[in-house]
């Protein structure tokens, strides 16, 4: 089932049928850039490590993978048909 959100008019999600990004704890210094460049606010910080709050609105940029220092996120796109939906293109 499809999911709109008013904050991001044009796009749309198709849940993905499991987590398409991880976060390996052991490696994760507690730095927050994946938080900073995060537009769908995916991340939150608990007991000084980044956790994963929800994927409902990932926007599966990549940014987060991409900016981590330690290499601590995991990140896969979503599988054919699901996750995220532009009519933009």
């Amino acid at each position: 089932m499809e999911k709109k959100y008013k904050e991001f008019p044009g796009v749309h999600w198709v849940p993905a049928p499991e987590d398409f990004i991880s976060i390996e704890k052991d490696l994760c210094n507690g730095c927050a850039a994946c938080l900073k460049v995060c537009l769908a606010n995916c991340f939150e910080l608990k007991n000084g490590k980044a956790k994963i709050k929800s994927l409902e609105k990932c926007m599966e940029c990549s940014s987060c993978w991409y900016i981590c220092p330690t290499e601590a996120i995991n990140f896969t796109y979503p599988a054919g048909g699901t996750g995220f939906k532009t009519n933009f293109g």
